[in-house]
């Protein structure tokens, strides 16, 4: 992983983690609006339109100014292609941070969420200091708890019944690592 401060910007082997542009508010929709997408997030709303992912995408920049959150799109390294997206947040009382990540369905299965949130999680102890870093997700939906496993992280509890999707009770599985 290296971090370009001046772009604001992660790169990995195979991919670039940056900021959204309007330019990518098109692709954001066309990925999300997908029921399979919808179903393991816990705030993407469905059916997801382009005003929907033009509002998301007015506020990153700011956001990762003031040290509140980094949102960033997940992109190949050679063609740019937009795979998705890896957000930390930054909870500086408690100087923590929760991962979250979608990846467009298609590019399921090719370790793109594998490897955004690794970087992602090196950037939050490096260069952000945090001294823990936390990610959760629906028991229905295990390949994320894949991804966490595969970071390093620890299953820390399940959360029974603890919010409501489309009308049913989900848990919501944590998982946390610690800075050493």
């Amino acid at each position: 992983m290296a971090y370009i401060r001046e772009k604001l910007m992660i790169t990995t082997e195979r991919l670039v983690l940056r900021l959204f542009q309007a330019s990518d508010a098109e692709t954001v929709a066309k990925l999300c609006n997908n029921y399979n997408i919808y179903k393991s997030t816990l705030y993407l709303p469905y059916p997801y339109s382009l005003n929907d992912a033009l509002s998301w995408i007015k506020r990153h920049y700011d956001h990762f100014m003031e040290d509140i959150s980094y949102e960033l799109a997940v992109t190949d390294k050679e063609t740019g292609n937009l795979y998705g997206a890896i957000a930390l947040s930054n909870n500086k009382r408690f100087n923590q941070g929760e991962i979250a990540y979608w990846i467009g369905e298609q590019y399921w299965g090719k370790g793109y969420a594998t490897e955004a949130a690794q970087s992602i999680v090196q950037f939050a102890f490096e260069e952000k200091k945090l001294h823990k870093v936390f990610a959760r997700f629906f028991s229905t939906n295990p390949a994320s708890g894949k991804v966490m496993k595969k970071i390093g992280m620890t299953q820390e509890g399940i959360l029974k019944d603890h919010i409501i999707k489309d009308g049913k009770y989900e848990d919501l599985v944590f998982y946390g690592i610690i800075n050493q």
